[in-house]
């Protein structure tokens, strides 16, 4: 005879709230915690390449700003190389390839100093165009948002990449590339994320 079995209930799923800024980014949030900010260095002073910046706003489905939204970035190093126990030696000391961004709450935009990464092995040794991972979240979005931010002056790169040639229509593939241009005398990319609508970023299952 077979014994019927019990499954539980899947759990209600419920977006992020105050508690995001408090407890990830205190001092976004007001709170004077930590001497220095987690998370706010992500390439340290001792990386080697280009020094960048990467800004810009998320924006939802009715073209308004998103106000409140922390996003976390991944990124290799110029070399190509992630800060991991697995690659001992191959990262500058001070290299986190980590770290956390708060939009501001009066304009929503956001922003970041790094380094560029460089290309990256991928499976079957396929080298992925320079990326940098981004994971979001802000009241309104139920589950983070996993993206990636590629360089527009890196166009062949991107056109190898097998990441963005899973992606069907060359039109989406377009909202995953960061626009470069020169600002006092530094390369600053752009990248704004749509969330919802026409052009809306593309996001990844990971």
């Amino acid at each position: 005879m077979m014994q019927k079995l019990d499954y539980l209930k899947e759990t209600p799923s419920q977006t992020a709230g105050p508690y995001v800024h408090i407890g990830l980014a205190p001092g976004a949030a007001g709170f004077d915690i930590y001497e220095r900010e987690l998370g706010w260095d992500v390439a340290g002073p001792n990386a080697r390449g280009e020094r960048i910046r990467v800004e810009g706003v998320v924006i939802d489905g009715t073209g308004s700003p998103i106000k409140d939204v922390m996003l976390e970035v991944w990124q290799a190093n110029a070399d190509g190389v992630y800060a991991h126990p697995e690659h001992p030696g191959e990262v500058e000391e001070g290299f986190r390839g980590w770290g956390r961004v708060i939009t501001d709450f009066d304009t929503g935009e956001w922003g970041f100093d790094t380094v560029k990464p460089g290309p990256v092995p991928g499976r079957n040794g396929t080298m992925m165009a320079p990326h940098i991972n981004l994971w979001i979240v802000a009241r309104g979005i139920n589950l983070g948002l996993n993206t990636r931010v590629y360089f527009s002056d890196e166009t062949k790169a991107n056109t190898n990449d097998p990441v963005l040639n899973l992606i069907e229509w060359e039109r989406r593939r377009q909202t995953l590339i960061a626009h470069r241009s020169e600002q006092d005398g530094q390369a600053v990319y752009r990248f704004d994320i749509k969330v919802q609508g026409e052009d809306e970023t593309v996001f990844f299952d990971i």
